[in-house]
């Protein structure tokens, strides 16, 4: 009697089958419900490698039959879309595979260990196939020596790899060949096989036109049209994983890290070693007794066993949020923060009492708090972040720590003006660096090195020209000294500025906290009102003035608006949606007086 032998969806996309009969292990008729070309065929038509793998399995049977090894047979019901999309959750093809062997009196053979124990259940013969690991080193992995970092493959180019170390690499050719899409293609489909047998691999992502892979520990990037022009492989390997000691960091930043900073941020440009130092400190805290867990997207820190890796790409911000309140781990690391929801992610723990540690890209250590004040009220910035690590070439350049403080910001007098201020210091030297703080409706970061020279002068200027104008048509500041101004206005208008025995300028100069010099207005070089036109794009007021990277006053009814800069085109384009586009849209319309002066 003949044997009778029903596939799933497993065994075919391993290409198990067509092994089993080259070896002579199995013989008889091969039967493959068509519920699995269907599933197949759904995965290949979303651009899943597993899909491509799986039809060239059948493929290859159809070359078996032609050459009478096997008989092959298609039968049962095509699932319908419903079923083909709750396929992994709801069970429905597989019961299909399953009514296929029942009503054939055949045996199952499955690599899913639920479907043959469901089979079992239903007292249908099973062989099920425990996929061996092949630990044969794959193509990909031939491109790698123990100096390159990453290797990147593109269709039609010759291969090259990055040679070096974070922050001191250089770009190489691997040999004189171009590599071929065919050979690309291969490639990609070796990894994906690998990825799925081996129990540390898995594919992160998979899209109609990518791909992302943690095979062992490289991170396998594939793209393909229309995602890119062309087939691609980006292959990323750590060299080295350094313990916290071999950074040789001073005591006090080590001791910072360990037992004071609650919210940490890693920062650095791309490839400068943020991830090597965050497994580095996570390694450490494991070492200390500390239960620690990391966020990711995609998993590709190479940690320890004892240390939970969650993934971002398998579930939502929410389910990570519960699982992580409810397993309370003693530190998390976020590995990396990119989008609105990873910064609300990270914001919400922190703010819930989390330690966290979170991994950023940024060109500057101040560019990394930037990055979290459109997200963030200013008052709480110090409860979510308090420590910026900066990362250069694989080394801590600078530490920076953040505190809140009620005072007056740098360089501004009147006692009226003292506000809520985020200080940010340099944690070694305790140097004051930024100030962060609301002025107006905007925060505003202020360099601390730049205050004297330009920023709260230009502040001062901006609000002394504000103060004047409620009262003459034209004025001209001019900032002396820390605390001393010129004022200039028409002749004619001195008088009432200065009022009665001094009266009027007294009350300005207490108001503003600095001792006002009038003067008449031609004793200097009057600012000129600029030539502009002025159009309401629907998305942006922009204003026309024909000359590049000038610095322009804005003026509606002789008050002070902003100050801006023109842009290499000699256009001024501000956002309709903000509070100041919808101010001037408003006056563009009404025809109020708008003014440029330069």
């Amino acid at each position: 009697m003949e044997n009778i032998y029903v596939v799933d969806t497993s065994v075919i996309i391993e290409k198990a089958i067509s092994k089993f009969i080259k070896n002579k292990e199995i013989e008889g008729k091969i039967i493959i419900p068509k519920a699995v070309i269907a599933e197949l065929e759904h995965q290949a038509n979303k651009g899943q490698e597993t899909g491509y793998l799986g039809l060239e399995e059948i493929q290859e049977l159809q070359k078996l039959k032609q050459e009478n090894k096997i008989d092959l047979d298609f039968t049962g019901q095509r699932p319908n879309p419903l079923q083909i999309k709750y396929a992994k959750s709801g069970g429905e093809i597989d019961a299909l595979i399953r009514d296929v062997a029942y009503n054939e009196g055949a045996t199952l053979i499955t690599a899913d260990r639920v479907q043959a124990e469901a089979a079992k259940a239903l007292g249908l013969n099973v062989k099920f196939i425990e996929l061996k690991i092949d630990y044969k080193e794959i193509g990909l992995e031939k491109f790698f020596d123990s100096k390159i970092m990453s290797v990147h493959l593109k269709e039609d180019c010759i291969p090259k790899a990055k040679k070096g170390q974070p922050g001191d690499w250089e770009l190489v050719g691997l040999g004189d060949k171009k590599i071929t899409q065919k050979e690309i293609k291969d490639l990609s489909k070796e990894v994906v096989e690998k990825s799925n047998v081996d129990p540390k691999s898995f594919v992160e992502i998979s899209r109609k036109g990518s791909t992302i892979i943690q095979y062992k520990d490289f991170r396998v990037v594939i793209t393909k049209p229309p995602v890119s022009d062309g087939w691609e492989i980006t292959a990323v390997h750590p060299l080295t994983q350094l313990k916290l000691d071999e950074y040789n960091l001073p005591e006090e930043i080590l001791e910072r890290i360990k037992t004071k900073a609650r919210g940490i941020i890693i920062a650095g440009e791309t490839g400068s070693g943020k991830s090597t130092i965050s497994q580095a400190i996570a390694e450490s805290y494991v070492k200390e007794g500390k239960i620690t867990k990391t966020v990711e997207s995609p998993r590709d820190l190479q940690l320890t066993d004892s240390i939970t890796q969650y993934s971002k790409n398998f579930t939502s911000p929410e389910e990570i949020h519960d699982i992580l309140f409810l397993s309370r781990p003693d530190n998390i690391i976020f590995d990396e923060i990119r989008d609105t929801p990873d910064f609300k992610l990270y914001i919400d723990l922190r703010l819930a009492g989390s330690n966290c540690l979170g991994v950023l890209h940024s060109a500057s250590p101040i560019d990394a708090v930037q990055r979290f004040i459109s997200r963030i009220d200013t008052g709480i910035i110090p409860s979510v972040l308090d420590t910026i690590m900066y990362i250069k070439k694989g080394t801590v350049s600078k530490v920076l720590t953040l505190n809140m403080i009620v005072k007056i910001p740098s360089g501004m007098k009147e006692a009226d003006l003292a506000r809520p201020v985020v200080e940010v210091k340099d944690f070694l030297t305790n140097k004051l660096e930024y100030e962060i703080y609301s002025y107006g409706e905007q925060t505003v970061v202020v360099p601390i090195s730049l205050v004297k020279e330009s920023s709260v002068k230009k502040l001062a200027k901006k609000q002394i020209e504000a103060e004047f104008l409620r009262n003459v048509d034209n004025v001209k500041v001019e900032i002396t000294s820390e605390d001393r101004a010129s004022v200039y206005v028409k002749e004619d208008e001195i008088g009432r500025i200065i009022g009665k025995q001094g009266k009027t300028i007294e009350t300005i100069e207490a108001r503003l906290g600095i001792h006002i010099d009038v003067k008449e207005l031609e004793e200097t070089n009057k600012e000129d009102s600029l030539e502009y036109d002025a159009k309401d794009t629907g998305k942006y007021v922009v204003f026309y003035i024909n000359e590049e990277n000038k610095e322009v006053d804005i003026h509606i009814n002789k008050q002070f608006l902003v100050s801006t800069k023109s842009s290499k085109k000699g256009e001024i384009k501000i956002k309709k949606k903000s509070k100041l586009g919808q101010t001037l849209s408003k006056s563009l319309s009404s025809k109020q007086k708008i003014e440029l002066k330069g």
